[in-house]
């Protein structure tokens, strides 16, 4: 299997951390008085930080501003990221082998990029990627493939032969329309989201271990 680039989603795909923003809406918006429900799950997967922010104030009609919504969820994120949060099984042996092997790496997020710093400094994984790109740096988060095609033109890698690891139907349709292959990686999620995303990804993996197994084959 040869690609000249791997690209991973952070949250869900490299760590395990879809728990921590579960937790951070239901206690944010409890605080102010609203309920998190599924119909707010599925407008707000796959939004860069800052969209979601501005989802949020207009959906729940917020008198704080999107840099305050912001701010309190870095707040309430960092200390969860840096105590709790850990590498999905086979992650850092994956970023080895890769760098072993000179391949290229990067991490394209729908994180803000201080929270991402954050846990690649927390776990010293931070010198395997070479560049580091955000939904809030793009024109639009994912679905739309912005921040995947931004990582390939960083990386002078073409789309084609880029490899890409996602968990979610939005960051999968993503990088799948920036025109890469996607791996999808089995994480803690909704049964029907689970399905979808097993349907548009190019192949599914329990983890990282048995990815290095393909790519060893």
């Amino acid at each position: 299997m040869k690609y000249d680039a791997v690209i991973f989603d952070l949250d869900g795909t490299l760590i395990d951390s879809m728990w921590v923003w579960e937790q951070i809406d239901i206690d944010f918006l409890q605080n102010k008085g609203h309920k998190i429900d599924d119909e707010v799950i599925k407008k707000i997967e796959g939004a860069g930080f800052t969209e979601t922010a501005i989802f949020f104030k207009e959906y729940f009609n917020l008198e704080m501003s999107v840099d305050q919504i912001k701010q309190t969820w870095c707040e309430m994120a960092i200390k969860l990221y840096t105590d709790k949060v850990q590498m999905k099984p086979g992650a850092l042996e994956f970023l080895q082998y890769l760098h072993a092997n000179k391949i290229k790496m990067a991490i394209a997020t729908s994180n803000s990029r201080e929270i991402t710093e954050a846990i690649l400094q927390k776990h010293e994984i931070e010198k395997y990627f070479e560049t580091v790109v955000t939904s809030c740096e793009v024109e639009k988060g994912k679905p739309h493939p912005y921040v995947y095609l931004k990582t390939s033109e960083i990386l002078d890698v073409e789309p084609g032969r880029c490899l890409v690891f996602e968990d979610i139907p939005n960051g999968i349709i993503a990088a799948k329309n920036a025109g890469m292959t996607v791996f999808g990686i089995e994480d803690v999620q909704y049964e029907n989201v689970k399905i979808r995303a097993k349907e548009l990804s190019d192949r599914w993996v329990a983890d990282y271990y048995e990815v290095l197994e393909i790519f060893k084959e």
